[in-house]
């Protein structure tokens, strides 16, 4: 079972879920700041941008003594350079010429701060003269936040304001005065998903989504605990780190009063959908929570959705056979097998196969030797991050085929920290457990001293009971094992459901735009005429089937 590596810091407050209005933040200038902040700003060309952002960073209110900024130059011809008009303690470095990109440019940036928070800012971003205060007034209050700050877009042109105007602006409060504040644009999907949320509260597993990193802040440590970026990633990199600072333990806060204005648009904004293509591609590998792109029944992925672990170590190989069996048929794919057991140790008479020591465990690995989904480990790790669940299943006893989805599933949509499965109270309690990956961090986090974890996770999250025989969980004497042939595979009628419900949808969608672009009677064919390309010219006046495709994407 999971085990706690550390205790918290003293007077760590409890989020429950990530219903962050326990905090009470204090108002801008009525307080004093003790933590210290690292400003990191990837930047490449942009010269005059750059130079903005830096002047309205040297006009912020929070004490100078405690913010430093990290400028990275990710390989600019000519280099860049820091301006007149910069913070005191600023710096600036450049990247390696094998190690370029956005995600390289922020991990460089990390490796040299040295604030008690990270606060990223991208290199075209205009900040009001409270915005670095307004963020850091949240992480005073607890060391697992991850704020997200209030961005608006707006139209920028070269040349105007120059630094000393925005720096004057801004030390003066009236950063808005410097653009066409009418004609801004915010965050949309982030406004979108705040006020279906309650500014995040009630935002569950789907916080981390605002994690982008053009305007948000990260306590250090539980950054470089979970961090750095991944550099694989060339887009959505912000988004996955989000995600892994989720199952380290993070509570998200949307702070909408930590203000800043966006120099032009945002790739997202000039092409979204080409974007959102893109990252559909490369990034649900990396997030299991993005269960609505990984719809496939029997795909696999880098980071499984849940890790299963079984301890093997002196049991029969016929148990755990019939255990790892029942695991590797249910219908939620989506899985990993650790396997653990004193694996080091297991050697082959290569005579006398049969008098090998730790014979049951020789055939285990044998068995499994090829399949993917299978490891083997000497010890339980500490975490099961980057996966969200983990699920601790008792050797010699067996899933059904949705045994294991019904039970995430409950756990997933009534956001459980832990499920305790009742197995089998004969002579003892044997029990299953599925374990949230956040919620036994932020516990880990929050926990007193001598406070069980399970009692934390309790706190923070939740725990709850269920009967195994209900889910489907049986003994390995009474349980059938996997067979092949024709039988009914749920997921796949799952995903063959969803499938016709969309091709009926798109049909009716593509009926109605059918009906929209026909002309009136008669039209048709006088238009032809006039065309010169009648009914005997083979073209139709509707629209062409490519077109109305577009039309229903």
């Amino acid at each position: 079972m999971t085990q706690p590596t550390e205790h918290a810091r003293p007077g760590q407050p409890r989020i429950r879920h990530n219903d962050y209005g326990v905090l009470a933040p204090p108002e801008p200038g009525a307080w004093t700041p003790r933590l210290s902040v690292s400003v990191v700003i990837a930047a490449y060309g942009h010269q005059d941008k750059l130079d903005l952002t830096l002047a309205a960073l040297a006009a912020q209110s929070y004490p100078r003594h405690l913010m430093e900024v990290v400028v990275v130059d990710d390989g600019t011809d000519p280099r860049l350079r820091l301006p007149e008009i910069v913070p005191e303690n600023t710096r600036l470095i450049t990247t390696e010429p094998g190690s370029r990109g956005r995600s390289n440019a922020r991990n460089a940036g990390l490796a040299v701060a040295g604030g008690d928070v990270v606060h990223w800012l991208d290199a075209d971003m205009v900040t009001f003269h409270d915005e670095v205060e307004a963020h850091m007034r949240w992480h005073h209050l607890a060391d697992y936040l991850v704020v997200m700050g209030y961005v608006r877009y707006v139209d920028h042109h070269p040349g105007s304001p120059t630094p000393s105007e925005v720096h004057t602006a801004v030390s003066a409060g009236a950063t808005e005065k410097l653009f066409d504040e009418a004609a801004s644009e915010p965050h949309a999907w982030i406004i979108d998903l705040a006020e279906r949320t309650d500014g995040l509260r009630t935002a569950g597993d789907s916080a981390y989504r605002v994690h982008v990193t053009n305007a948000a802040s990260v306590n250090a440590r539980l950054l470089r605990e979970a961090g750095p970026l991944d550099t694989g990633l060339v887009l959505g990199e912000d988004t996955e780190l989000g995600y892994r600072l989720a199952q380290a333990g993070a509570a998200f806060v949307l702070a909408p009063e930590a203000r800043s204005r966006h120099l032009g648009t945002s790739m997202m904004m000039r092409d979204g959908e080409q974007v959102r293509r893109y990252n559909q591609a490369f990034v649900p590998d990396h997030i299991p929570h993005m269960r609505w792109l990984r719809t496939h029944p029997h795909r696999q992925w880098l980071v499984p959705y849940v890790e299963v672990v079984v301890e093997a170590g002196g049991a029969s190989y016929e148990d755990t056979r019939a255990t790892v069996d029942g695991l590797l048929a249910s219908s939620l794919n989506d899985i990993r097998i650790t396997l653990v057991g004193p694996w080091d140790s297991v050697q082959e008479d290569r005579r006398n196969p049969l008098d090998s020591p730790a014979l049951d465990l020789l055939l285990v690995r044998g068995l499994y030797r090829s399949e993917p989904r299978v490891r083997y480990v000497d010890r339980v790790p500490g975490t099961a991050a980057p996966s969200p669940y983990r699920l601790f299943c008792p050797l010699g006893w067996v899933p059904g085929p949705e045994s294991l989805r019904r039970l995430v599933r409950h756990a997933a949509e009534h956001g459980h920290g832990l499920v305790s499965v009742a197995l089998d109270e004969a002579d003892e309690v044997v029990t299953a457990r599925l374990e949230h990956t956040g919620a036994f961090a932020r516990a880990a986090l929050v926990r007193g001293e001598d406070e069980p974890l399970d009692a934390a996770v309790d706190d923070v999250y939740g725990t709850h009971w269920m009967d195994g025989r209900t889910l489907g969980f049986l003994p390995a004497a009474e349980a059938q094992p996997p067979k092949r042939g024709k039988t009914e595979d749920p997921a796949l009628t799952r995903e063959i459901e969803r499938l016709r419900a969309e091709n009926a949808r798109l049909a009716e969608r593509l009926a109605a735009l059918t009906r929209d672009t026909s002309p009136p009677d008669g039209a048709g064919a006088k238009a032809g005429a006039d065309r010169g390309d009648g009914p005997g010219a083979g073209n139709s006046p509707r629209r062409s089937p490519k077109a109305l495709l577009r039309r229903l994407r």
